[in-house]
């Protein structure tokens, strides 16, 4: 088999924070305990957008799709991160390395655009309340959360074939702790500009669209939510409208600065660990952020309780 193709080694190599291994057990421990708080945080509110009526609206239905989604994200690199971060081994093979980002930049493209859709829930639902039921009917809801799945993994299908038919000349170390698109660029043995700009148009489109969708629905939502006389109406307003501008801030921020950094070495250590905030620490927070001040979240977790008690 020819030694310039990629498959024709094992597997790749993730030095990971190799460079700092005084951090690597602490690292260990703190994602452990942030992965196990992701799965619990994302179940409860999945299964309790099922369970409970009072949430079968709109803006549930995109947030259980929002937590089954991080769910899926994080399983697909934390274990593998833990067992590189143990020491036990930094290898994945080259399949696995193909699965997982083909997983993960799927997953990460469809938050981007589910975001950018639950961005326009917010609007119908504080720009257009009496019309709210009869805009975001459960079809259409439907139909965007389905595009949005549909379009991440298109995407993500292209730029996996894409990266893994450029020549990596035997290359297998990965300077990162899974497998991107940017440090895997960096291991290809030709002329990668091509690749660069395609990926630069993609990125453009995929994040910075959805955020610029997203700037405009809230531009309106600010002029409404400042002309409601009710300070608790301004105030119900700012806390749902607010969870969602957390986690788009969050997750777009440090994914744009990924995508779009330097190509420089300093660029690619701090990018290491920005990846870590999108991949894993905003997955665990997105339940705290929208159910923390959330009153129908808290009264639907009280009801299921108490059918549970009542059942024993």
């Amino acid at each position: 088999m020819d030694q310039r193709n990629g498959s024709s080694f094992s597997g790749f190599i993730l030095l990971g924070f190799s460079d700092r291994p005084h951090l690597e057990l602490v690292l260990f421990v703190v994602l452990l305990i942030f992965y196990v708080f992701t799965l619990l945080g994302n179940t409860a509110i999945i299964v309790l957008s099922h369970l409970d009526a009072h949430l079968h609206t709109p803006m549930y239905f995109f947030l259980s799709n929002l937590s089954f989604l991080d769910l899926c994200y994080t399983t697909s690199i934390v274990p593998q991160l833990l067992v590189n971060l143990s020491g036990a081994d930094k290898s994945i093979s080259y399949g696995g390395c193909v699965f997982q980002l083909y997983i993960s930049l799927g997953l990460g493209c469809t938050e981007c655009l589910l975001l950018g859709v639950m961005a326009l829930d917010r609007y119908a639902a504080v720009c257009r309340p009496l019309h709210y039921t009869v805009i975001m009917h459960l079809r259409l809801c439907a139909l965007m959360a389905s595009a949005s799945w549909l379009i991440g993994f298109a995407n993500s299908l292209l730029q996996t074939v894409l990266i893994f038919l450029l020549p990596l000349c035997g290359r297998n170390k990965l300077d990162h702790f899974l497998c991107e698109i940017p440090p895997l660029l960096r291991l290809a043995c030709v002329d990668t500009s091509a690749n660069e700009s395609e990926l630069f148009v993609v990125s453009f489109i995929i994040l910075l669209i959805p955020v610029s969708l997203i700037i405009l629905s809230y531009s309106q939502i600010l002029r409404t939510v400042f002309g409601i006389k009710s300070a608790a109406g301004q105030r119900k307003a700012f806390g749902t409208c607010g969870s969602h501008l957390t986690v788009v801030s969050l997750f777009y921020g440090t994914a744009i600065y990924t995508y779009f950094q330097p190509n420089n070495r300093s660029a690619q250590n701090q990018g290491k660990f920005i990846s870590l905030f999108y991949t894993i620490i905003t997955p665990m927070i997105n339940p705290l952020i929208y159910t923390l001040r959330n009153k129908d979240v808290k009264g639907a977790m009280k009801r299921v309780l108490w059918k549970a008690c009542d059942s024993c």
